[in-house]
């Protein structure tokens, strides 16, 4: 692909307010059910509306505020803390720096001229205006996160399913039964994101070398400063690099570290910090969960054994997940089913009746 300056007439990115505001009220309707929904109500412990049975991430409550804020409390004390800024008056709290790309493209008629505006509830960080619209235009059309669309629902969905709040934060847990669940809890986040956490970022073939250098001014920057971010250093697989020429120009072109395919010169690509600047890149399409296949939403990746994850199933290769209230679980002793899921013991039963899922019941 070219890179196109006549892609439209004037494409803008912003950045998301920094300030906290309420939650709206209300219960949040299910996007599966619709109206056979009310309405979410919790259970007691399952991540599932008791209405309905659906996943509490099919009833995404609140909006940009509280997805900024949940965001900015995982990037923060990571290498990934320059997407994040402090709250005025906030207490140390972060909210991440969502940019958001609104095109605004004249139509022509004989009359008066008009606009069409489209806004992207999310566009690459960094990326300049056509580099960014060139990267939407290789998402496939039902995934772009395009204001009032399915694709917006579908990356708020995402950021719930993949990027869960209680894979970060214990307050959100209802299952840590002790002092020390809770400081394995803790020492298990730190270590993610100083070791593991990153953010993609987009350039063309051939730009790892100044993504580098940008990588190493910030951290140069960091230790002056003594800000936030100092105790998170930054951390590549450098043998990973080393033992690949994925993502390299080796005379033959830049080869995708997904599907070894070419990467043509003019075409945006993913890179990660966390996987050598000179040792790899993604087409957009490829940048995926190794797990799931799902894309990576807003591009944040969890980098272990050489592969990609979105942090759901990253977390799940270091700790076992409950398969009732999927909560991760640090306790010592719980239950192991003949299939291999996991289980909190007090979680091993039918979430409607309380019976053991060994005994047969009607639900």
């Amino acid at each position: 692909m070219r890179r196109n300056s006549s892609l439209c007439s004037r494409c803008v990115l912003v950045s998301s307010q920094v300030s906290v505001e309420p939650s709206a009220g209300g219960a949040a309707a299910c996007r599966i059910c619709e109206e056979r929904c009310s309405g979410f109500q919790p259970h007691s412990w399952r991540k599932a509306c008791v209405s309905c049975g659906c996943s509490a991430a099919d009833h995404p409550a609140g909006g940009d505020v509280e997805d900024d804020q949940r965001m900015g409390r995982l990037l923060a004390d990571s290498p990934c803390g320059h997407l994040t800024a402090k709250v005025k008056g906030g207490g140390g709290l972060r909210v991440y720096k969502r940019n958001r790309m609104i095109v605004t493209n004249p139509v022509v008629s004989r009359k008066d001229p008009t606009f069409n505006t489209t806004t992207y509830e999310w566009a690459p960080a960094g990326a300049a205006q056509t580099l960014a619209m060139q990267y939407m235009e290789l998402v496939p059309q039902a995934q772009r996160p395009v204001s009032g669309t399915g694709g917006a629902l579908e990356r708020r969905r995402q950021l719930f399913g993949q990027l869960p709040a209680y894979d970060q934060d214990p307050m959100k847990c209802q299952s840590l039964a002790s002092e020390e669940e809770i400081s394995s809890m803790l020492l298990f986040v730190k270590s993610y994101k100083q070791e593991v956490l990153g953010v993609g970022e987009v350039a063309f073939p051939g730009e790892g070398r100044a993504l580098s250098e940008a990588a190493s001014q910030r951290t140069a920057k960091d230790a002056k400063d003594g800000g936030d971010r100092r105790d998170a250093p930054r951390q590549q697989d450098s043998s990973s690099a080393a033992g690949s020429t994925n993502g390299t120009d080796d005379g033959t072109g830049h080869r995708c570290t997904g599907c070894h395919g070419e990467v043509a010169k003019e075409t945006p690509a993913v890179y990660a910090e966390r996987a050598g600047y000179h040792g790899a890149l993604w087409h957009p399409a490829c940048f995926v969960c190794s797990e799931c296949g799902q894309a990576l939403v807003d591009l944040v990746y969890f980098w272990s054994a050489h592969k990609l994850f979105c942090g759901r199933h990253f977390c799940q290769t270091v700790w076992p997940r409950c398969s009732g209230c999927d909560e991760l679980i640090f306790c010592q002793s719980f239950h192991t089913a003949k299939d291999g899921r996991t289980w909190h013991h007090q979680h091993y039963c039918c979430w409607r009746c309380g019976r053991s899922l060994d005994t047969p019941c009607q639900h």
